[in-house]
């Protein structure tokens, strides 16, 4: 059957093996709905492997389909939730040559079946590497967001975006509805439209093996990852007013402790932060972002229970010398202190993607200064993506 045909049964009705008999109309089986293969188009060549088998049926459903290489292997797939396309499950190989078989069924049962046969291109010689921020088996707060990087300061262009932020899935279990965003043209972000619920499963595929990003440059490999959210729902709530960090469990205040936050030469940022990663032993060195160790604000300190909030370096940690400050008056250089005690409890507490809003201080933090996304409206955020907001 050429591609852009549509399968009809029919059957004649005949009378003594020849002519139809005299005042009996012909009739045929039921059709099957309109089906075309609208990509990849018949007998095309040159396409990339991480194409994706479109088709449309008029009055009928996409139900099935089959694709198989020249060996007759077959490769494993699924549709998209809306069915726009049928997208297989790793990149295809390189100078291979494949035949889709689609089935579309109306209404009425009858079934429509239409086949398209294509080449893809050989392996391109521009390759470009990312990094997906989540780990496998990794158990994170209700506030992770999934965060994909490109290597080396790689950019997308915006007229290219759209088409590889479609080819970034996630699936969640229990589902929620949720977005992409471009925080630059080198890193992305995704997050539901409120905190993940606790306990949901979530599977990651960056599928950029193949595919083209602009200027003759195509993804390097595709990046997968399957990890969890925690059953509990923590938050920590930090009121500049009050000198006080509170954590919240389910909803429900499990603990309140005093804290010292940044002087007013250095603010702590107020904002809805994310906790990034949990260092048990670390060293503070002013001289890593150009003030000198000797200078007035310069310091080198070992630091111990710090939890990252900002990529510039703020983080809740363990400050002894401050602990006559704490609950009363802000001493430190933007962190947030509490005492040895209290901030190893918060540190046994919390995991990596916990939220953490600091109320009241002097100064936002910026966009893209840690993981930012919740400190957004959702419909603030969706105007990050290069796609139409999601619908299903």
């Amino acid at each position: 059957m050429a591609a852009g045909s549509v399968a009809l049964t029919g059957l004649a009705a005949c009378s003594n093996g020849s002519k139809d008999s005299p005042g009996q109309a012909a009739s045929s089986a039921p059709a099957g709905p309109p089906l075309a293969i609208i990509a990849p188009a018949a007998d095309s060549t040159g396409l990339p492997v991480s194409a994706e088998i479109e088709a449309k049926a008029e009055g009928g459903e996409l139900t099935s389909v089959k694709l198989v290489d020249d060996k007759g292997g077959e490769v494993k797939g699924e549709f998209r939730l809306d069915k726009s396309s049928w997208v297989p499950s790793d990149p295809l190989e390189y100078k291979t040559t494949y035949t889709a078989t689609v089935v579309a069924t109306g209404t009425n049962g009858v079934t429509s079946t239409q086949t398209a046969t294509f080449t893809t291109m050989a392996s391109p010689g521009k390759r470009k590497g990312a990094v997906l921020w989540n780990g496998d088996d990794v158990v994170y707060g209700v506030g992770m967001p999934v965060i994909v990087q490109f290597k080396d300061n790689y950019t997308i262009d915006k007229d290219n975006r759209a088409g590889v932020e479609k080819r970034l899935f996630v699936k969640s279990e229990p589902h929620q509805k949720g977005a992409w965003r471009w925080v630059s043209g080198a890193v992305l972000e995704f997050r539901p439209e409120k905190y993940w619920e606790p306990g949901t499963k979530i599977e990651v595929r960056v599928g950029w093996g193949g595919h083209p990003l602009g200027d003759g440059d195509y993804g390097a490999t595709d990046i997968t990852a399957k990890y969890s959210i925690d059953d509990t729902a923590r938050e920590m709530i930090v009121d500049n007013k009050k000198k006080t960090m509170v954590a919240m469990e389910n909803g429900e205040e499990k603990k309140t402790a005093p804290v010292s936050l940044g002087k007013p030469s250095k603010p702590s940022f107020y904002g809805t932060m994310v906790i990034m990663e949990k260092l048990r032993k670390t060293v503070f060195d002013s001289s890593t972002y150009g003030v000198p160790v000797d200078s007035p604000d310069g310091y080198k300190t070992d630091i111990e229970f710090a939890q990252r909030m900002t990529w510039d370096g703020q983080f809740i940690h363990s400050a002894p010398w401050s602990v006559g400050d704490q609950g009363k008056r802000n001493v430190s250089h933007g962190c947030i202190n509490v005492s040895r005690p209290n901030a190893e409890w918060f540190f046994e507490w919390a995991n990596v993607g916990d939220p953490i809003q600091v109320l009241n201080t002097e100064e936002g933090v910026t966009e893209g200064n840690g993981w930012t996304c919740w400190n957004m409206s959702w419909e603030e955020f969706l105007k990050g993506s290069a796609l139409p907001p999601p619908t299903v």
